[in-house]
Order: structure tokens, then C-alpha cells, then sequence
């Protein structure tokens, strides 16, 4: 285990970072109000920024593989994740329907943005940004799954025009830029143009974790503490356990590049994403629970993704 440190020191950075959107929140230096402006620029600019500095020109492209599987492996590996939990959440003593649903939204689906990148950077992308591609890639397939088997599920029903939900600014800006790879984009845009665009994309990891934490920070003052245990615990087991496994097993056998191998790798070992506790408020689900679960696998997942990640390394070989 003399590799797990350095990787315990590589996740560190990136809940720090979140630990400084909960601390500012409390000092008042960004208020609630604020929120929502800085969430837009965040989606709508600097995230589609981040996308076209490392996807045009990017190598990784050339590899039809990472264009034609990624999607559907961020697909597939959401839609099991939501199948298994749901399967599963009962014998967590979640048998109540709304929490049921609840439970299966959030636990199925993992953090597949602002946590992952980071990670893939740091690890495997020091000398170019052929995974960080790769990532945005997947992400097309996992956004196709929550916006809609997702919101299926939470909302128990098959809500109308869910499909205009998964053509947002950063899938749109994703498609954008593989045909502007394709055109030649890298060589022929200004290079000023491309400065610019990179130098905005560098700022929307870090203000994304932090809003992250301020989200946390505000979303605290509803948590109960009274409510059983169980299916946080359950959330653990399998968003931290079961589900890993399941995705390593993938990333070892799947017939894939291994830059869409060390993706997987990544998501395999990665808690709850955020954005079910909003999406639970507005469609009916419990975003009481969904908090819960989400900050009880980021907690554990501080000692569980180095982990996951050393045995990752180790077993599939993608270094």
C-alpha cells in the first residue's frame, strides 16, 4: 500500500476545495443570492470553455472506440446503478415508495463531473488531455441517463419533453466541439480565441467545488439527524462497494481504449452525485434523503476513492 498515500493526497486537494465553499458560506463572503448567477456562468460558460480547451485537437478522438463507447458505458453504468439500488434499497429498510425512489436517483448515479476531473487530471493527464476528453465523452451517456430514466424514477411517472433537458450547455458544447476537432479547429481558430477559452475553463472546476460546498453548507440546516441510519449505510455499501466492483469488473473486460478503461476507473470509484438533492425538490422525490446520502458517501468516499483507486490501478493496469 505504498501507493495509497500519494493518491489520498491527490483526492485531498478537491475536498478541501469543497470544505472552502462551506467555510465561505459561513463567513457570508457568498451569499445564496449569489448562487444562482455564479451556477449559470459555471454551466454556461466557463464548463463549456473547460470542454473545447480539451477536446479540440485532442488525440484521443482519433480512436472511434472512445467516440462510440463512452456514451454508452456512462449510459449503461447509471442505468445498472439505478436498477441494482432500487432492487436493493429494501433491504436497507427503505420500503416507503417516495424514498424508495429517492434512494435508487440518488445512490445510482456518481459524481461524474466536478470531482472525477481533478482526479483524471491529476492521475492521468499530467502530459496531455486525452482522458479529460474521453470524460466529457461518457458524460454525454450519463447526462442521456439521468435526464431520463432518471427523472423517470424519481418523479414515478414518464414526465413529457425530458429529452430537451439532456441537450444542455455542456452536451451541446461537447458535439460542438467534436465536429470542430473533426473541421481542424485547433489549427485554424485565432489563437488568441484559444487562450481565452482556456484560461476561462481553468476556473470552472475550482468555482464548481466550491458552490458545491456552499451547497452543502446551506442543505445541512435541513438534515435530520434523528432519522435511521440504515440507508445511509446502505447508500455506502453500494455506491462505495458493490457498485465499484461491478464497474472495475468493466473497466477490466470491456474491450475499450484505455483511456475510456481509466474513466470507468475514476467513476468506479466516485460517492453520490450532488445533483439529485435538487432534482429530488422539484420532482417529487425527498431531498431530505437524498442529502443524507450523498453526504454520507462523500464523507466515507474521502477514504474509500484512494482505495478503490489503488486497487483499480493495480488490477486493470491503466497507468
Amino acid at each position: 500500500m505504498n501507493d495509497y498515500l500519494p493518491l489520498l493526497l491527490a483526492v485531498a486537494p478537491v475536498f478541501l476545495t469543497i470544505g472552502a465553499g462551506w467555510g465561505i458560506r459561513h463567513m457570508g463572503w457568498l451569499s445564496e443570492e449569489a448562487d444562482a448567477s455564479l451556477l449559470r456562468v459555471v454551466v454556461n460558460l466557463l464548463f463549456p470553455c473547460l470542454i473545447l480547451d480539451k477536446i479540440l485537437g485532442n488525440g484521443a478522438l482519433e480512436n472511434a472506440g472512445n467516440i462510440l463507447l463512452a456514451p454508452v458505458a456512462g449510459f449503461a453504468t447509471v442505468a445498472a446503478g439505478y436498477a441494482l439500488c432500487f432492487v436493493a434499497a429494501p433491504l436497507f429498510g427503505v420500503r416507503d415508495a417516495r424514498q424508495r425512489r429517492t434512494f435508487a436517483f440518488t445512490v445510482g448515479i456518481y459524481n461524474y463531473g466536478y470531482i472525477a476531473l481533478p482526479l483524471i487530471q491529476k492521475l492521468f493527464d499530467r502530459d496531455d488531455q486525452r482522458t479529460s476528453a474521453v470524460l466529457f465523452i461518457h458524460n454525454i451517456g450519463v447526462e442521456a441517463a439521468l435526464w431520463t430514466l432518471g427523472i423517470m424514477l424519481i418523479s414515478g411517472a414518464a414526465p413529457r419533453r425530458v429529452w430537451a433537458h439532456v441537450f444542455n450547455a455542456p452536451v451541446v458544447t461537447i458535439l460542438l466541439a467534436i465536429a470542430l476537432h473533426f473541421a481542424g479547429g485547433r489549427a485554424w481558430l485565432p489563437g488568441f480565441a484559444l487562450e481565452a477559452v482556456h484560461g476561462l475553463g481553468v476556473a470552472a472546476i475550482p468555482l464548481g467545488l466550491i458552490l458545491t460546498g456552499a451547497t452543502f453548507a446551506d442543505q445541512m440546516r435541513e438534515l435530520k439527524f434523528t432519522t435511521s441510519a440504515a440507508d445511509s449505510l446502505g447508500a455506502c455499501v453500494l455506491r462505495l462497494g458493490v457498485l465499484p466492483l461491478l464497474m472495475l469488473a468493466l473497466a477490466r473486460w470491456l474491450p475499450c481504449p484505455v483511456e475510456l478503461r481509466r474513466v470507468i476507473l475514476v467513476q468506479a470509484a466516485m460517492p453520490c452525485a450532488v445533483i439529485p438533492v435538487i432534482l429530488a425538490k422539484h420532482y417529487g422525490g425527498d431531498p431530505g434523503t437524498a442529502l443524507r446520502l450523498i453526504l454520507a458517501t462523500s464523507a466515507v468516499g474521502l477514504l474509500t476513492i484512494p482505495l478503490w483507486l489503488h486497487l483499480g490501478l493495480r488490477w486493470i493496469a491503466v497507468a
